[in-house]
């Protein structure tokens, strides 16, 4: 986006950093749920999420996706499959949509980066992540409710107003990373991407 507060155009510099400079980042364990999340069986193909809104469906594959390895006391980049899929969705104002998620992603870190497209050429965003998962949904006192276990489907109410319109939808899953400088920051190791008719690159980069 072209508002640099804006959260979508933030993370969407991290998207760029993720690709660009995957190699030389090294993973620092100092979570350990990441370590016992994150690394999954190669053989096993990358995981999907599904989509559901307006009465369809679609299946999304990553757009970025990237193995994780142990070593010692530190995770370290393995394999990155950068197919840059993104799926495309028709979803009109004041629909619900519906992202379910396999287990692999549902007890990891995410965070939903979404992007609305407001009138004369303007955009807005929003983060829905792990922390809160219902906060979108319509039942957000769910979130602080224990007896709620994390979900593998999460809801979106998006705005019932036909002057902001949803345009991009993308999942990540950000690790903690650290240069070869020892810089500490976060950088995503799994995207999916969604794009509705409103998308327009220039708002949304």
């Amino acid at each position: 986006m072209t508002d640099k507060g804006n959260p979508v155009s933030q993370t969407k510099t991290r998207t760029i950093v993720a690709l660009s400079g995957v190699a030389l980042l090294v993973f620092v364990a100092a979570v350990a749920a990441v370590v016992t999340i994150a690394v999954r069986d190669t053989n096993k193909p990358d995981p999907e999420i599904t989509a559901y809104a307006h009465g369809k469906s679609v299946s999304v594959s990553p757009f970025l996706y990237c193995d994780l390895e142990v070593s010692k006391d530190r995770l370290s980049m393995g394999k990155c499959d950068s197919t840059q899929d993104i799926s495309d969705m028709d979803i009109p104002p004041g629909s619900t949509v519906q992202l379910s998620l396999p287990k692999e992603i549902a007890d990891a870190p995410w965070e939903i980066l979404i992007g609305y497209r407001l009138p004369n050429n303007k955009a807005n965003g929003d983060i829905l992540t792990s922390q809160k998962p219902w906060r979108l949904s319509g039942k957000p006192e769910r979130d602080e409710d224990p007896g709620w276990a994390k979900p593998l489907t999460v809801t979106i109410k998006t705005p019932a107003n036909e002057h902001v319109r949803l345009a991009i939808m993308e999942l990540h899953l950000p690790v903690p990373a650290q240069d070869e400088n020892g810089n500490q920051g976060v950088i995503n190791r799994g995207i999916w991407a969604i794009h509705t008719p409103e998308f327009d690159p220039a708002l949304f980069s």
